[in-house]
């Protein structure tokens, strides 16, 4: 559950540090879905800090499911 703290902004910031490209959005169930891609060291390291996120958040669970790249040029926030 995701309220007033900033996450998606916040992965887009450390998605575009990392050069990770894809999207970070909320869902209707209040959860956010991000889907990333680029460099595999890039996306691990994106993907660990999923599982923190920003300092204002608490993150208590991450999903993870492998899908094919869609070729984003950028990281956008929906």
């Amino acid at each position: 559950m995701v309220q007033g703290v900033g996450f998606r902004w916040s992965a887009r910031s450390v998605a575009q540090r990392l050069g990770v490209t894809g999207f970070a959005r909320n869902r209707a169930d209040d959860t956010v879905e991000v889907e990333a891609e680029g460099d595999a060291a890039a996306v691990d390291e994106f993907l660990a800090w999923l599982h923190v996120g920003p300092p204002s958040a608490t993150v208590s669970g991450v999903d993870v499911t492998v899908v094919e790249p869609t070729g984003s040029a950028a990281f956008d926030v929906g």
